[in-house]
């Protein structure tokens, strides 16, 4: 599916949430505290997005992560077209079985992509056991407002206004239909931050945008 919709990924992302996802990702990686000179994951990469928005400050290292090896093309390409001169790596994996030794990277990040985890405990495990002790960890995703009036208009875009134009722009049938179903499948807010707490992180805190729109959680090894 993600292989499908791979060449208007990035463009649907930016319409679809009025460019606001920038936004978002910016703020994700200030909440994770990621200096100049650390090892930076990118978990669930797809195009990239968060990885180059990571490279404005400067990591010795950046490693992308994604299983859809067509979403990997475009990040190389992004990255190239780009000129980014950090040393980037994309490479194709499971997020349930990275391919790192433990204790590799000071901060992981996943964004929008923690929800499509088969197994969601051992994909946390996997974050865990690849940062350092006190490394960082940050999960970006989708969350459901609280605010009934924001809540009402957000599910009836979400549920009714988005499938229709993610289908007519991308071609595929089912991959905006499965966004909904997955947002409110999701167990946002103060059920993930338990999940991170029992998946052995700490100091676990969230922070939402845009009414609650999307969400950054935040966690210590």
């Amino acid at each position: 599916m993600f292989n499908d919709v791979s060449r208007r990924y990035d463009f649907l992302n930016h319409f679809l949430s009025g460019g606001v996802d920038r936004f978002w990702r910016r703020r994700a990686i200030e909440i994770s505290r990621l200096h100049a000179g650390e090892v930076f994951l990118d978990v669930a990469c797809g195009t990239g997005d968060l990885s180059i928005e990571a490279a404005r400050r400067g990591p010795s290292r950046i490693v992308g992560v994604d299983f859809a090896e067509k979403m990997l093309r475009i990040f190389v390409e992004k990255k190239k077209r780009l000129g980014i001169d950090i040393n980037i790596d994309a490479i194709q994996a499971n997020a349930e079985r990275l391919p790192f030794a433990d204790e590799t990277f000071d901060v992981a990040a996943v964004a929008f992509g923690v929800r499509n985890f088969g197994d969601l405990k051992a994909g946390l495990s996997e974050l865990h056991r690849v940062i350092r002790e006190e490394g960082r960890v940050v999960v970006l995703e989708f969350s459901k407002p609280r605010l009934p009036v924001v809540r009402q208009a957000y599910f009836f875009y979400f549920r009714r206004f988005l499938p229709v134009i993610g289908r007519l722009i991308s071609g595929d049938r089912g991959a905006y239909s499965y966004l909904p179903n997955s947002v409110m499948a999701f167990p946002d807010g103060g059920s993930f931050e338990n999940i991170l707490l029992g998946a052995n992180f700490r100091e676990v805190r969230r922070t939402a945008f845009t009414f609650g729109i999307a969400t950054a959680y935040f966690a210590v090894k």
